[in-house]
């Protein structure tokens, strides 16, 4: 296993989190690692069905995210990737306001990534889990061009 430089998922981290979607939720990215990632949520009113608990798209949005950016810890620099596939399985429902997802990489091929990850409350009760299957693109989505966008600068090195 390769080791990812700190400072590069630092970076990634900060770059991620400038995403509108995630700024819309809000989502925020706590914690990276090679194959894993970490999102939380605190969730307010709107984020809640009419029955006052989560809504179900707030839980599959955390299981894609979590999914998703543990996989691009993992791939190659100049390399990005899409989701094509997400499977999700709501398995309780909650009105907490503090939601934890964590995602893992299945197996990281050239071409397609499996990931899974779950969303607990903060007590630690799960509510939902999923599996993604994720393309991996040559020169598709890259972190580069997410960095350009929101005026980032240069990326520290990915691998040490």
């Amino acid at each position: 296993m390769k080791k990812v430089n700190p400072e590069y998922l630092t970076a990634l981290m900060d770059i991620a989190n400038e995403g509108p979607y995630l700024k819309l939720l809000p989502m925020q990215i706590t914690a990276f690692e090679y194959g894993y990632c970490k999102v939380e949520t605190v969730v307010t009113n709107q984020l809640n069905n009419p029955f006052g608990t989560t809504h179900g798209g707030v839980l599959a949005s955390l299981l894609d995210t979590a999914t998703y950016w543990a996989a691009y810890a993992s791939i190659e620099e100049g390399v990005g990737i899409t989701t094509i596939d997400l499977n999700v399985n709501i398995v309780g429902s909650s009105n907490s306001k503090k939601l934890i997802s964590e995602g893992r990489i299945i197996k990281l091929g050239k071409t397609l990534c499996l990931a899974e990850a779950t969303v607990t409350d903060e007590n630690g009760r799960l509510l939902s889990q999923g599996t993604s299957k994720i393309l991996v693109v040559q020169g598709l989505q890259t972190i580069e061009t997410a960095a350009e966008k929101i005026g980032y600068g240069s990326l520290p090195n990915k691998f040490i």
